[in-house]
């Protein structure tokens, strides 16, 4: 189950956050966070989720899944076997793997019937009003000219991030909004929830950091009571 504020990382395919380093991170992830209180959660590459699902407390999100139902789909990623991996749900749409609107809904639905959560990437304040019609559980506000340049959406383009909250709210107040690109300290995060999100969703940050538990500590010190 995702609760709020929440720190949500994405391991992409980094070699950093690939194997035994994602368990490594994970496990990194939630010993820091727990210390501080602060919710967190994780999305490893496929081949990793099992394994660290059943390693760590923390929730643990796929980072994609197709809108398919079991059968004849070699190479695709059902919602079923997420499921059964012990993942609590996914991302959708992240920037790196846009999918249609309407697949977008598709997909929360057969996510919906089998009770897992969605978080559902979106590039402006458009996109966001039009998935928050869909109900999914979060969404991730992430213009893709930001994303890993270490530039924070939540000060250089907060218009972005109110409007999309104004947005989401009048369609679904239900729907949790987070605050993704550019991500990188705890200041970058109080930013965030001033303007009124729930958390924040980054990458880079974190994974790439030299120091990772130095990284980790400063981003879940800006989010923290």
């Amino acid at each position: 189950m995702l609760r709020t504020p929440i720190v949500i990382v994405n391991f992409k395919t980094y070699v950093e956050a690939t194997g035994e380093r994602a368990l490594k991170l994970a496990k990194l992830i939630e010993e820091v966070s727990s210390k501080h209180g602060v919710h967190s959660a994780v999305c490893p590459q496929q081949a990793d989720v099992y394994r660290i699902a059943r390693e760590v407390k923390i929730p643990v999100l796929a980072q994609h899944v197709d809108a398919i139902v079991p059968g004849k789909n070699t190479g695709w990623v059902t919602p079923e076997s997420v499921k059964a991996t012990g993942a609590v749900g996914t991302l959708l749409n992240h920037a790196e793997h846009k999918i249609p609107i309407e697949q977008i809904k598709k997909t929360i639905d057969l996510l919906k019937a089998l009770g897992l959560s969605t978080v559902v990437c979106t590039a402006d304040v458009e996109e966001s009003r039009k998935a928050a019609a869909f109900g999914p559980d979060m969404i991730a506000v992430e213009p893709p000219e930001l994303i890993g340049s270490g530039v924070s959406v939540s000060k250089t383009k907060p218009e972005v991030v109110t409007g999309s909250v104004e947005t989401i709210k009048k369609i679904n107040p239900k729907v949790e909004v987070l605050c993704g690109a550019g991500i990188t300290t705890g200041d970058d995060i109080k930013k965030a929830v001033e303007l009124g999100t729930k958390g924040v969703l980054l990458a880079s940050g974190i994974v790439l950091a030299k120091d990772q538990r130095a990284a980790i500590e400063d981003i879940v010190r800006g989010i923290a009571k």
